[in-house]
Order: C-alpha cells, then sequence, then structure tokens
C-alpha cells in the first residue's frame, strides 16, 4: 500500500477515536516519510489520547527537533508533561506556544 492509503487510514481511524489502531496506520508512513509533519502530529495526538504518552513526548520532540517553531507541538508537549506529573518542564513549552500564537496559558 501507498504511504498517502495509510496515512488516510490513520486519519479514518483517529476521527473515530480509535487511536490506537490510528497510530498502527501512522507508524509507518512516519517511517517513510520522516519529513512528514502531518503524520508525525497525528502520530503523536493518538499516542496522547491512547495514553501512551512516553512516546507522544518522543514524538513531539522529536517534531521539535526538525521544526522548532512548531507552536502546537510545543502546545501538545506541554500537555503531555504535565499529565507525566513534571509542570517544571511543561511550562516552558506552554509559554513558548503562547508566545507563538499570541494564545493565553489560561486555556
Amino acid at each position: 500500500m501507498e504511504t498517502s492509503t495509510y496515512y488516510r487510514r490513520g486519519i479514518e481511524f483517529f476521527e473515530a477515536r480509535d487511536y490506537i489502531t490510528a497510530a498502527q496506520w501512522l507508524e509507518p508512513v512516519v517511517d517513510e516519510a520522516p519529513d512528514h509533519l502531518a503524520a508525525r502530529l497525528l502520530l503523536a495526538r493518538s499516542y496522547y489520547h491512547s495514553a501512551r504518552l512516553n512516546r507522544a513526548e518522543q514524538t513531539l520532540r522529536r517534531i521539535l527537533e526538525q521544526n522548532p517553531s512548531e507552536p502546537y507541538a510545543h502546545l501538545m508537549l506541554g500537555r503531555t508533561l504535565q499529565r507525566l506529573n513534571r509542570a517544571d518542564e511543561a511550562s516552558g513549552h506552554m509559554r513558548m506556544a503562547a508566545a507563538m500564537t499570541g494564545g493565553s496559558l489560561d486555556g
């Protein structure tokens, strides 16, 4: 199957809230096309929503290595770190996301 087919299936499962299956479809996409930012973000979100927080953290850190100015990755990493009870680490990423988007830290 083509990478685009795997990506579409990953989106379908994510939208159906089957996050574990979504990740299974998205992992090969990210392996095949490591620069596919949308697939990597969706994979991180799938990990986050299926409580695989360490995988979410690793995926988000990889995104930020490649693209440090990606505000959504900072936000997601902040939220992931909060769920991992690492609030001190989370706050920097939350502030960065807010600064990049002109958003608030309250939301």
